[in-house]
């Protein structure tokens, strides 16, 4: 796999031996409610199969951590590992991870824990309300599960291959405290779940269908709104500042920092049992963060070695010199060894110094002429066996430098039975006496010639007050 620059020009790898299954599946996951974090499974070369994950847009990928309420027993590598595009494809979970940018920091995923991901052992679902830093697990089985109002409501249907379901799980604490609501009095053989895009919505549509008595299917939809449990509209108590990508007793200077900047989000609280609502927005506050190697790359000709930061000389370079002849002169190169990550936006701290200084001659240089008779860099000519002989002079005891074409003699060899073909791009229309010649060549006063045009991509306690409950009040169908 690769990543490209902000332009999609320049492509670096990125991971290798990532999960392809075919049929254009791939488990590669991007996690929409967190800046930067990608989550995809790596095939390795004794076959298991392991999820990894990347907090910096690709630049570096680590094996997820166990979640704090899972058991690993007598695993020694015990990891959480995330069922993608290929695990659904072979019916082994009826969804991929879920997460919107709405519902900062929220990701739903099926997954097991263990040393690989594992056909044989039973899935289930994992929350994480930071992006993918840390993991619990919030339900046991395989379920379908929607995003409700920016994330203060995540509800849930067990997936049942043959059975029927009649209940449906609800949280207002992002999964760590569930609830229970029989739908209906009849249970169905379900079909799918779904909700009204964009995560704004309180109600969510069960559907499925009944047999009859004459065998033939009849087609159920129930509609749950749930704005009788989230009836009360949260302030500004209910929400809290949340600086992403931290760890706790981090550097105060760099924690948070991804690509060269922080990003303080307002999200709500898990204690808080209000709506956020159709008018609410995610709101962020951005600060820039000083400059470390980490937001560099290391330039051509220059490498990272021993898990350090530093970019050292490569050695064995085939060409050390980069192709930079520009304009038919000298061109004197100063490398730093590194080159900033595209899109990073830190400010002072780390700046790579000078480390060598390259000249490099290009060729010969045009003496200085009039402009009428100067050739442009990118001057050649089409017509087949071109020579051109300039012969430098340079006289004097080191006072007059005489600069002289001494001959110049241009011979071609013509095939009369064929017309040549001449390609202009940029021709003067103000050159005067440009008439051809019969067999197609041009003559004047003007000179001309051809430009090159370059083409310009342990589970927490529930959170929900009790008196809810013991009031009789339940979501309304």
């Amino acid at each position: 796999m690769y990543t490209s620059d902000d332009r999609g020009i320049l492509y670096s790898r990125s991971l290798e031996r990532h999960l392809f299954g075919g049929q254009r599946k791939s488990d590669f996951t991007n996690v929409t409610s967190l800046r930067g974090v990608y989550l995809t499974n790596k095939l390795e070369e004794d076959g298991r199969i392991r999820t990894v994950i990347s907090f910096d847009r690709g630049g570096q990928w680590r094996l997820m951590g166990r979640p704090e309420n899972a058991a690993c027993g007598d695993v020694q590598n015990c990891n959480l590992h995330i069922h993608g595009e290929h695990s659904r494809y072979n019916q082994i979970v009826p969804m991929l991870p879920l997460s919107e940018p709405s519902a900062i920091g929220l990701v739903i995923a099926h997954g097991v824990v263990g040393d690989s991901l594992s056909a044989t052992q039973h899935p289930d679902v994992f929350i994480s309300s930071d992006g993918g830093y840390r993991w619990r697990g919030a339900l046991e089985g395989p379920h379908h599960y929607r995003i409700l109002d920016s994330g203060a409501l995540v509800v849930a249907v067990e997936a049942q291959h043959e059975g029927q379901v009649k209940t449906i799980k609800f949280s207002t604490d992002e999964g760590q405290c569930w609830k229970a609501y029989n739908f209906t009095e009849h249970p169905l053989f379900f079909a799918g779940l779904t909700s009204e895009p964009g995560t704004k919505a309180m109600n969510i549509s069960v559907w499925g269908y009944r047999p009859e008595d004459d065998g033939q299917p009849m087609w159920v939809a129930v509609t749950i709104d749930f704005t009788s449990i989230l009836s009360r509209q949260c302030n500004s108590q209910d929400y809290e500042e949340w600086l992403a990508h931290s760890s706790p007793g981090g550097d105060p200077e760099t924690n948070g920092c991804v690509m060269g900047y922080k990003e303080t989000y307002r999200r709500l609280k898990k204690s808080s049992v209000c709506r956020n609502g159709r008018d609410y927005g995610v709101r962020k506050k951005q600060s820039p963060c000083p400059c470390t190697r980490e937001d560099y790359l290391c330039d051509y000709g220059y490498l990272r070695r021993n898990d350090s930061s530093e970019c050292v000389r490569q050695p064995n370079t085939a060409d050390p010199n980069p192709e930079v002849c520009l304009n038919g002169g000298d061109e004197e190169i100063q490398t730093f060894g590194y080159r900033k990550v595209p899109g990073d936006k830190c400010e002072g701290g780390f700046t790579p110094q000078p480390m060598s200084e390259i000249i490099r001659p290009c060729g010969n240089k045009l003496s200085e002429a009039s402009p009428a008779n100067q050739l442009s860099p990118a001057t050649h000519f089409d017509t087949p066996r071109e020579k051109m002989v300039l012969i430098l002079v340079v006289a004097g005891a080191g006072f007059f430098v005489l600069v002289a074409v001494v001959s110049a003699a241009l011979t071609v060899r013509r095939n009369r039975n064929r017309t040549p073909t001449y390609r202009f791009s940029n021709l003067r229309v103000q050159d005067e006496g440009l008439t051809p010649d019969p067999d197609g060549t041009p003559r004047g006063h003007g000179a001309l010639f051809h430009h090159h045009n370059s083409d310009d991509v342990s589970a927490s306690p529930c959170l929900v007050p009790t008196d809810l409950w013991s009031a009789g009040k339940g979501p309304q169908k």
